[in-house]
């Protein structure tokens, strides 16, 4: 039998597993005949029954707002199920805050691309990044930030970093999964866990510490906020099938 920690992981990793079945291979093949021609694929009425919920389904984005705005900042556009944006715009963040949850999406950049997803972020800062850690999305073969894996695609960036040879190239689609339970947060992509982290930990603190986030204390410290999208880098970014399931 397992206790404390050691069950609570198992049962994370039980989680994320269901939780990348909701997503469509990480390639631009529809997951089903459902799916548009771009891979927009709805939830099934058992993804639904087990507490999955769209945050972008792609025909709206009512779910979203810019940070510190009331609406969408222009340049997101949704053309067949994608939300996708070709230059430097203002970043996506949701109505709402969540605490315990998996998320679940697909991406792909352009050729250099560089951007990233936020979670439990506040509006104390000026940008959300000063608050909320970030789950890295990147091209890494033609993006300096590829040099380094700590500010590679999948890794917690500046802190944590990711395996090299899991993202897949420019302009192809990957599918992340944003695990956060409690302290305890996994990335995911393409179907294989990189790494997994505790928010707080001596660790995590002295890491933090020895990062530019230093100079902002509630960095990764809020129980709850917001998820949000990066869109202040140039290039293009493409995003569809954004399915939540809040955790307790």
């Amino acid at each position: 039998m397992m206790h404390g920690a050691a069950a609570r992981a198992a049962t994370i990793t039980q989680l994320a597993l269901l939780a990348f079945a909701c997503t469509p291979p990480a390639n631009n093949t529809p997951a089903s005949s459902s799916s548009t021609a771009s891979g927009a694929t709805p939830l099934t009425a058992e993804q639904r029954a087990g507490g999955w919920r769209s945050l972008f389904d792609g025909t709206s984005t009512a779910a979203w707002r810019g940070y510190k705005e009331q609406g969408v900042p222009a340049g997101w556009t949704i053309v067949d199920g994608v939300l996708t944006k070709s230059g430097e715009v203002g970043d996506l963040m949701t109505k709402d805050q969540f605490k315990n949850f998996e998320l679940a999406l697909d991406w792909k950049l352009g050729k250099g691309g560089n951007a990233g997803i936020f979670y439990r972020g506040t509006e104390d800062y000026d940008h959300i990044y000063w608050s909320g850690p970030e789950y890295q999305l990147l091209d890494d073969a033609n993006h300096p930030d590829g040099q380094s894996r700590l500010t590679s695609a999948g890794a917690d960036y500046g802190l944590y970093p990711s395996r090299a040879g899991v993202v897949n190239p420019a302009d192809q689609w990957n599918s992340t999964l944003l695990v956060v339970n409690g302290n305890t947060v996994q990335h995911w992509l393409n179907g294989q866990k990189l790494l997994e982290y505790e928010l707080g930990s001596p660790d995590w603190t002295a890491k933090v510490k020895a990062s530019k986030f230093l100079a902002y204390p509630k960095y990764g410290t809020a129980p709850k906020g917001y998820i949000a999208i990066q869109g202040d880098h140039d290039g293009m970014l493409s995003i569809r099938n954004v399915r939540i399931r809040e955790l307790p």
